[in-house]
């Protein structure tokens, strides 16, 4: 049988000492945990008005205290359907060993719906931590006119704090920082009854289980009740207890398990849902007591806006202007400030030619650094952009709608419901969006979904794509509002989602889903996003841009000016600068390539930059762009001028209309960059599904550019 390691889990250098004393913040998806952490740490992990927004445990500093936090994972239950559920499972049942144990959790509810949050508190409060309960929202609570009785809820709950807060605005923070100092200066703390009502007769039937556990309370360090009903409901439960019994003990407990279930099963008793029942019965009592409602409850603004946006017409229909609106707004919003920064890259450029003595390392900083990295910060307000409007579809609660009005359609053809989340993801990056799959609970589904992340296009591949739409896609107007290019990258963008669709619908025809799996999620309200949380969204994108994909783009420039320049040789004045190019280390490479490639409308300067993005999408352009300065005796040029200039030897321009739209359609499919090969070898243990990804994109790639390119020749294009 396998066994699960139970050592304390190590995810930042903070956890070093592992004497500090830390808390657990949890919760259920979508509450405001990470809200609430960042307001006491003074950290800016990312939030959203969507479940399943953090899938891996994060730690920070509390604010001006040598106390760590740990945000876990949203989950429902400390009985793991899922990944990042698993992950909290697993980190509470190492709460056993003394060491592992949190001074104290933050157990944050919805105050909207108690009844729904609760659950996970009680199983979290029976491991006898030390724990204060946060009504988050409770803003929202007293607009809906519910009326929570703070110290009825102390009670029922057998809790010293329990503290009314909205992590959104900052209320209540104070108080919870003065809850943590308490707790950290109390020494004792007294043990309480499990917060469940459980039947005689169920009771009388476990009480053989019930009264072996108890017998191994001091090694367990849990509730007796508990674990009894614990074991019954969870057949994978028995592997947490495995180091802490020894052989004898764990067989006599398989047999009372046995034994038990088979009473159970005799009288008619649901031992699988036993405990579940039971504390939802304490929590109707509990709610009943401790909720009450000042007014009537009408329908609230998002169900009036839901009965709109969401509407099976309407919706879709309003769905599509909005990412028209977005794309249009990604081309005229950012021509200003790319401008501005194409200038002024040119006069950086004029001033080194003019200031710096003729030199190795003047070439390699103007035609190899400058060209290469200043080719891709061009581009640096449209994914602002993009990234502005992703934050605002995120915080206003869009999103999630967008997931509802997909499920629908994508249901129909067995799509996991859970799969759209991640999948939406993927238009800002693949790597989260990876990890976000972890709330797929079917281990093949999960697999489905990550094979289809590629395609959603992602935030890095959006220069290449503005590149080529702005350099061969006439601008004009569409019905007075939309820009023929802005269209053209959403027509882009809607190709990869739609052939994962298509994709999707192979995959289950070749392996028919048994049930069709619906995404299970409570839409959150409609909210007016914060601008603090906006802008730290922008900040923390737009700066992971800059650092690990420019790090990336400045040591590939280095490379490539190297392998375009060199070998010199002797006859070099009488050589063109594009036979120069040709006959370097670089060309050579390409030459090499041209031929697997020439069928899709490819040359060989394309063909340098395909190998060289495969380390990150957007290489490419800087790759063109140096390969296009590199000998240039004109001096520095920008890489649009030189694409719509360069030619053949026979005078046929290398980029046409019809080759832009197959290099569009070869970036659309191909895989992604080596990080997202990396995150997905994590993800699944193996480096097989890297390598399948990997295969089929770069097939999908190929004969999708082939098909376009060839089709297009036929039909008289160049």
């Amino acid at each position: 049988m396998k066994t699960i390691n139970l050592s304390p889990f190590r995810t930042s250098s903070l956890d070093s000492d592992i004497n500090t004393p830390w808390v657990a913040i949890m919760g259920n998806p979508n509450c405001g945990k990470t809200a609430l952490f960042n307001r006491l740490t003074g950290l800016h992990h990312k939030v959203g008005n969507y479940p399943g927004i953090t899938v891996e445990k994060k730690t920070g500093k509390l604010r001006g205290e040598k106390i760590l936090l740990r945000d876990f994972p949203g989950s429902y239950s400390l009985n793991a359907r899922s990944a990042d559920e698993r992950i909290v499972e697993d980190m509470v049942q190492s709460w056993r060993i003394s060491t592992n144990r949190p001074m104290a959790a933050i157990i944050v509810l919805d105050a909207t719906n108690l009844s729904r949050s609760i659950y996970l508190a009680l199983q979290v409060l029976d491991w006898d931590v030390p724990s204060i309960i946060v009504l988050n929202m409770m803003d929202e609570a007293r607009k809906k006119g519910l009326a929570i009785n703070i110290e009825q809820l102390k009670s029922r709950l057998q809790v010293n704090y329990v503290i009314p807060a909205s992590a959104r605005y900052g209320q209540g923070i104070t108080d919870i920082f003065n809850a943590i100092k308490s707790i950290k200066q109390t020494k004792t703390f007294q043990k309480s009854k499990p917060r469940l009502i459980l039947k005689q007769e169920a009771l009388n039937i476990i009480n053989p289980l019930l009264e072996f556990v108890k017998k191994q309370e001091d090694k367990l360090k849990h509730h007796p009740l508990v674990e009894s009903l614990r074991l019954l409901s969870n057949d994978r439960y028995i592997q947490y207890l495995m180091p802490y019994l020894n052989t004898d003990n764990f067989a006599e407990l398989q047999k009372i398990l046995k034994e038990v279930r088979q009473k159970c099963h005799e009288h008619k008793i649901d031992y699988y849902n036993l405990e579940q029942d039971s504390r939802f019965y304490f929590i109707d009592t509990m709610v009943e007591d401790s909720v009450g409602s000042r007014s009537v409850l009408t329908k609230s603004k998002s169900e009036k806006l839901d009965s709109v946006l969401t509407h099976k017409i309407w919706g879709p229909l309003i769905l599509f202007g909005i990412l028209a609106f977005i794309f249009n707004a990604i081309f005229t919003w950012a021509q200003y400030p790319m401008e501005l920064i194409d200038e002024g890259i040119q006069s950086i450029n004029q001033k080194l030619m003019v200031l710096l003595p003729e030199s190795t390392l003047k070439d390699l900083l103007i035609e190899g650094i400058i060209a290469g990295v200043g080719s891709i910060l061009i581009f640096f307000p449209q994914i602002i952009i993009l990234i502005f409007f992703i934050a605002l579809l995120e915080d206003s609660g869009y999103m999630a709608r967008m997931a509802f009005m997909m499920d629908r359609l994508l249901g129909k053809i067995g799509l996991n419901g859970r799969a759209i989340l991640p999948l939406l993801s993927g238009f800002a990056c693949a790597i989260p969006a990876v990890m976000a799959s972890r709330t797929i609970e079917d281990r093949r589904e999960r697999l489905i979904t990550i094979m289809l992340i590629p395609l959603m296009s992602c935030s890095a591949r959006l220069p290449i794509y503005t590149l080529l739409i702005a350099a061969l896609v006439p601008s004009f107007t569409i019905l007075w509002v939309f820009s023929s290019q802005g269209l053209a990258l959403m027509g882009i963008y809607l190709l990869g989602a739609v052939t994962a669709v298509v994709v999707a619908y192979i995959l289950k025809k070749i392996k028919p889903q048994k049930n069709k799996i619906s995404i299970m999620m409570e839409l959150p309200p409609y909210r007016f996003p914060l601008l603090r949380s906006v802008w730290w969204q922008i900040y923390d994108r737009g700066k992971s841009f800059l650092t690990t994909a420019g790090s990336i783009i400045l040591a590939m420039s280095v490379i490539l000016w190297f392998l375009a320049s060199y070998p010199k040789h002797k006859n070099a004045e009488h050589m063109t600068s594009s036979e120069k190019t040709e006959a370097s280390y670089a060309g050579k490479m390409g030459k090499l390539v041209e031929p697997v490639i020439s069928p899709l409308g490819f040359d060989w300067k394309i063909g340098i930059g395909l190998i060289s993005s495969i380390a990150a999408r957007e290489v490419i352009i800087s790759t063109l762009s140096t390969l296009y300065n590199v000998n240039n005796e004109q001096g520095s040029t920008s890489l649009l001028t030189a694409m719509k200039k360069d030619q053949y030897p026979d005078g046929r321009p290398v980029f046409t209309p019809l080759v832009a739209l197959s290099l569009m359609i070869f970036f659309a499919y191909a895989a992604q960059c080596m990080a997202t090969f990396a995150i997905v070898k994590k993800e699944t243990n193996s480096w097989r599904w890297p390598i399948i990804m990997f295969v089929y994109l770069t097939l999908l790639a190929y004969v999708g550019s082939f098909t376009v390119y060839q089709v297009g020749l036929l039909l008289g294009y160049q």
